[in-house]
C-alpha cells in the first residue's frame, strides 16, 4: 500500500489504495464506529486522513487476511488495540521485506 501525503483522501482513492469497494468501506464505518471516523462536507462527501486509511488497513487485515468475523475483530480491537497495531505494523514490514528479498532472487535468476 503507497499512502502519499495528502492531508485528506476521498473513499473512491481509500477504495483504490486498498483494493476494497466503496460498499464494504461504508458497512465498514458502521460496523467500527469508534475507529472509522471520516470527516465529512456539507454534501457528505466523506474525507478520510491518512490514519483512517491505516486503521481501515488494520481492519482490511484482520478481516482479509486474518479470516476474523466482524464481530471478531470488533472484540480483538475493544480487548487490545495496541498489541493489533504492533502485529499489523509487523506483519506489514515483514512483507515489504519479503517483497524485497523476492525482487532480489527474480534479479538474480535474470542474470542466469
Amino acid at each position: 500500500m503507497a499512502i502519499s501525503d495528502k492531508r485528506y483522501y476521498k473513499i473512491r482513492e481509500v477504495s483504490a489504495l486498498l483494493d476494497l469497494p466503496a460498499s464494504t468501506l461504508r458497512y465498514w464505518e458502521q460496523q467500527f464506529p469508534t475507529v472509522i471516523k471520516p470527516r465529512r462536507n456539507e454534501g457528505g462527501t466523506r474525507f478520510y486522513t491518512r490514519g483512517d486509511v491505516e486503521k481501515i488497513s488494520m481492519i482490511r487485515y484482520l478481516i482479509k487476511e486474518r479470516g476474523l468475523k466482524i464481530e471478531a475483530a470488533q472484540e480483538y480491537i475493544r480487548h487490545n488495540p495496541k498489541g493489533i497495531e504492533k502485529r499489523f505494523e509487523i506483519v506489514t514490514r515483514l512483507k515489504a521485506v519479503r517483497n524485497t528479498l523476492q525482487g532480489l532472487l527474480d534479479s538474480l535468476h535474470s542474470l542466469r
